[in-house]
């Protein structure tokens, strides 16, 4: 086992229809990583598409996931990818929407209770434990009675579009700087001010 190895996974729902939704930020930023990595999405037996490589030629080395499954059952092929690459689920970080958060904000952290997001409560039931690193992308609350079911799966609204690339920048930066640092330097780095 590479002992510098990272699962990277951005949540979300598959398909077109739904890529530019708010509860699609997740997958925004692993697509962005793999860029960065220069490696394509390829299908895996996981029930997940993934890239693979190293932020720099002796830095770590990420696997970035989109699991192909949908949102409220992601922790089946989550659970599987850690097998596959026998990692303990400390090196597990997952990229997801928070509608606690204002929108333009992340917030990192270790732990800590699914707070309504089904796709959280999936993988903390499908491996047992609460204890991953999560990037929480703030989506904020919606407009008046809107239910938030539907709010999330709308995509955003154009004022948000034109600061949505610096958002997913920072939590894609933000990534790399726990694999090579830590999550305490991540988070002293990229936390948004409450």
């Amino acid at each position: 086992m590479d002992t510098n190895l990272w699962l990277v996974v951005g949540l979300g729902n598959p398909g077109p229809d739904y890529a530019g939704n708010r509860h699609n930020v997740g997958q925004m930023v692993a697509a962005q990583l793999a860029d960065r990595l220069t490696s394509n999405f390829k299908r895996h037996k996981t029930a997940a598409l993934v890239a693979e490589g190293r932020i720099a030629p002796t830095g770590p080395k990420l696997v970035v996931a989109k699991p192909t499954t949908f949102m409220n059952v992601s922790g089946s092929p989550v659970a599987a990818l850690l097998r596959f690459y026998s990692l303990p689920v400390s090196r597990l970080i997952v990229v997801h929407d928070d509608l606690d958060l204002p929108f333009d904000t992340l917030k990192i952290k270790v732990g800590g209770g699914h707070g309504g997001h089904n796709g959280l409560r999936d993988i903390i039931a499908a491996t047992g434990t609460n204890e991953f690193i999560r990037i929480r992308m703030g989506i904020g609350r919606p407009p008046g009675r809107q239910n938030p079911a539907d709010f999330v799966l709308h995509d955003f609204a154009s004022a948000e579009r034109s600061i949505l690339p610096n958002l997913i920048a920072d939590a894609a930066d933000a990534i790399e700087l726990i694999a090579a640092d830590g999550v305490v330097a991540a988070q002293q780095k990229f936390h948004s001010p409450s």
